[in-house]
């Protein structure tokens, strides 16, 4: 029996930063791997199994926005919330009027993808954790839109929708007929089995479908 499933997300906003991009958020032009893997994580996820994307359909036209949204210059530093965990007396807030800035992000508008994954057992799975049992979960959650945590396209501001689509049906059909798109060097996840080391992969879209690589497929940049 096959334990894979179809899971279609859309939404009306998407960010998937590119990584290179220091300053301004500008985001690839299709949803990463890694967020794939995290959109399933949040419907369902266990230390028992181990989600793998194996293709993304990509259903809409390619279509950027430019929008301007308010963030925080610098982020609570690890060592004083370490020192807060000891019982130290540390400040462990920010104060947004005062560190707040507006930066130019390049986002996606009008996304709606088909993720294509299954998952596999880890080292952690008990005699209760069966492939049966963990597929049946994440049918019925994502029939009756039930999910751990709400999913998001990139960025938490950016709730994704979703569904199951069924075993038996048809597959719509994607606005995208360009046989063959280069998309470049696309991050394919992070290694975590490996000092979290970040893996890309050369994305290569064909009548919007990218296929995924598993993660030994993946190369690093230096």
């Amino acid at each position: 029996m096959s334990y894979g499933v179809r899971i279609r997300v859309w939404g009306e906003y998407a960010c998937f930063t590119r990584p290179e991009m220091k300053v301004e958020r500008v985001s690839y032009d299709v949803i990463t791997p890694s967020a794939a893997r995290g959109i399933l994580e949040a419907i369902h996820w266990k230390p028992a199994i181990k989600w793998i994307v194996d293709r993304i359909h990509v259903l809409n036209e390619i279509r950027f926005e430019n929008v301007r949204r308010n963030e925080v210059n610098n982020k609570i530093p690890a060592g004083n919330v370490k020192k807060a965990m000891k019982g130290e007396p540390v400040v462990l807030c920010q104060y947004p009027a005062e560190e707040r800035q507006q930066r130019a992000s390049l986002i996606l508008r009008d996304v709606d993808y088909i993720i294509e994954a299954h998952f596999e057992m880890t080292d952690e799975a008990q005699d209760e954790d069966t492939p049966d049992k963990h597929f049946a979960i994440i049918t019925r959650r994502s029939r009756q839109g039930q999910c751990f945590q709400q999913p998001y396209l990139g960025c938490r501001e950016f709730p994704a929708k979703f569904r199951l689509v069924e075993e038996n049906e048809p597959l719509p059909i994607s606005e995208i007929t360009e046989e063959e798109k280069d998309l470049g060097w696309m991050l394919l996840d992070v290694d975590y089995n490996n000092e979290m080391i970040p893996r890309f992969f050369r994305g290569v879209m064909n009548k919007g479908t990218v296929e995924v690589p598993r993660m030994e497929g993946g190369v690093t940049v230096s």
